[in-house]
């Protein structure tokens, strides 16, 4: 047992022996949560999860004997936990609205039972070692929890449960290690969340994370176990485009952090996710689902530990043989966390105040996403996706530029097609992928060999097109030829046809990888058709004014992704309104000559 010394907002400086950098604290008489991250000889800094309003020195301070640490077993999914893993709809029972200080609730009901089935290989005697599975228990109706040993324990089985009914603090299993010590396993363990949890080895796998939205999967694709970012400034869209991964991703568990983010949209979050439907399942999404909410007015060193708490308990799902998907919304206001304790300690600042290992931290966040072989030795994934807020939309800024240079897949929102209402407002100028390679693999054996090439055909056009919209900027649509102006149809024919997304619509809201292939195939080749036309002698006018121009824009909304081979009437209308002109132009053509 120790006191208080010093405190300074979230950093409290405590005298107490032989506690250990890393460990828990519990401060004060009303038991304030923190994590020792300074030593020297007794005394300790300890950043504090909550306000340190009213704590005054001299009051008591008492090391817990492990680091920041969360709960890992059945119970997980379908809650909505805080920064440290407390779960929220406990602690509204317990406080009503608003949080009471110092509140210590476990982040898994320990009064529930769940029903265990153990492994029918596995008897007393056999070895065992750590990320073996004990056995099964259905959570949800369509994820069953795998329950592991916990890494580092290794040693011969010598109590194995039964099936039947346990509450996570029931013993299930017993195991003598080489000294001869007894370890009790539990269907919970707990594991720090500042080390990642091991396994046997990276595995280079080829299969594309499909979100439904087609900016994403056919321009700039991401694979499962990827890292990718979504910058952007104020009101370009990112919650929605994150909520749209969340909600459409074929990965078997998504966990979503609202880290730092304003409460009006975590709260719009917390309210939709419940009532929508799996469409993978046709259950409730919450039954794959794990919310992490920290909004911006939570103390701000909570917010700084809710990243590593949501990675942690995504590694223990990818542990058990699952894709999971990890959006952070955002890392910006990480950052800032960090930008502020850094302040508070007196660290030397460096690019716009942020402290000198800001590039490290969030390289060896992203580190933790990859696909790997579990030591169980089946695959699982985890894939992060990270939200960040530049000031102004300004991606040169600190916490921008280092993700960007860590991150294969970099979604950037552009604030001027989020004004011309273009949404996803993805631009194609600034984003990029370096999975387009490894996912074309994936789109020829399982869609069509020549995604690849139409993928490149339509951003060459896209970038054709906006070296002519400068041209027309300075000088109007006088100065383009025919050609030029086809350019700016075919590219607008793209953007409407194929990029637009609308999340509210019902039809429209997810594509399928046939569809969106599809959209982009029907497109390009009426934009291919026309250029014929064009050598013809057909004005672009007279192209532009067929009604069944609005047809291909219309498509994406008229066709489910069930209903792809219906898109081919549309490809048979722009033929049947074509060919009339051609043959009438052809004709005209042969009497010239």
């Amino acid at each position: 047992m120790g006191e208080i010394i010093e405190i300074n907002g979230p950093i409290v400086t405590v005298q107490l022996p032989a506690v250990r950098n890393g460990e828990q604290v519990r401060i004060g008489a009303i038991g304030l949560l923190g994590e020792v991250i300074g030593l020297d000889g007794e005394r300790a800094v300890v950043q504090v999860y909550e306000s340190t309003e009213s704590v005054k020195p001299g009051e008591t301070a008492e090391a817990l004997g492990h680091p920041l640490s969360v709960e890992l077993g059945p119970g997980l999914l379908g809650q909505i936990f805080d920064g440290v893993q407390r779960p929220l709809p406990v602690i509204m029972e317990q406080s009503g609205d608003h949080i009471a200080r110092g509140l210590a609730v476990p982040a898994l009901d320990r009064a529930r039972s769940w029903p265990f089935e153990p492994r029918g290989d596995l008897s007393a005697g056999d070895a065992i070692s750590g990320g073996a599975v004990l056995g099964e228990v259905q959570e949800t109706a369509t994820i069953r929890q795998r329950i592991l040993v916990p890494p580092g324990i290794k040693g011969e089985l010598v109590e194995h449960a039964p099936a039947g009914e346990y509450t996570v603090d029931q013993v299930i299993a017993r195991v003598r290690d080489t000294q001869g010590h007894i370890h009790k396993l539990r269907l919970y363990h707990r594991w720090p969340v500042r080390r990642a949890r091991p396994y046997r080895a990276r595995v280079h796998a080829a299969d594309s994370l499909l979100t439904g939205q087609r900016i994403l999967d056919t321009f700039f694709p991401l694979l499962k176990g990827g890292k990718a970012a979504v910058p952007g400034p104020f009101g370009a869209g990112k919650t929605v485009v994150q909520q749209q991964i969340a909600r459409w991703s074929n990965a078997d568990i998504v966990l979503y952090v609202g880290c730092g983010e304003r409460g009006n949209e975590l709260v719009d979050i917390l309210e939709t996710f419940p009532q929508l439907t799996d469409p993978y399942t046709g259950r409730s999404l919450m039954e794959r689902t794990l919310l992490v909410a920290n909004t911006s007015n939570m103390p701000v060193v909570a917010r700084e530990a809710s990243i590593y708490v949501g990675v942690t308990m995504a590694e223990y799902f990818r542990d058990q043989g699952y894709d999971v998907v990890m959006v952070a919304d955002s890392t910006s206001r990480w950052a800032e966390a960090l930008r502020e304790v850094a302040g508070r300690l007196g660290q030397m600042p460096v690019e716009e105040g942020y402290p000198a290992y800001l590039a490290s931290r969030l390289a060896a966040f992203y580190e933790r996403a990859g696909r790997v072989e579990t030591l169980a030795g089946e695959q699982g994934s985890v894939t992060l996706i990270g939200a960040v807020s530049p000031p102004g939309g300004d991606f040169s800024e600190p916490v921008t530029s280092h993700t960007k240079e860590i991150v294969r897949t970099f979604w950037a929102l552009s604030k001027e097609l989020a004004d011309a209402r273009h949404y996803p407002a993805v631009g194609w100028d600034e984003s990029f992928s370096g999975y387009v390679d490894i996912a074309a693999r994936w789109w020829a054996e399982q869609i069509d060999p020549s995604w690849a090439e139409r993928r490149t055909q339509a951003l060459n056009l896209l970038a054709h097109a906006d070296e002519l919209g400068r041209i027309v900027n300075l000088v109007g649509p006088e100065a383009l030829s025919q050609e030029q102006r086809w350019v700016l149809e075919g590219a607008a024919l793209v953007k409407e046809g194929v990029l637009q997304q609308s999340a509210l619509d019902p039809v429209d809201s997810y594509c399928s990888p046939e569809k969106q292939f599809a959209l982009l195939d029907l497109v390009l080749k009426v934009y291919e058709q026309g250029r014929e036309l064009l050598r013809l002698g057909v004005p672009v006018e007279q192209i532009s004014r067929l009604p069944v121009m609005g047809s291909v824009r219309r498509a994406k909304s008229a066709y489910p992704s069930d209903r792809v081979d219906e898109l081919k009437a549309v490809d048979r209308e722009v033929r049947e309104a074509f060919d009339p002109i051609r043959m009438e132009y052809s004709a005209a053509e042969e009497k010239t000559a």
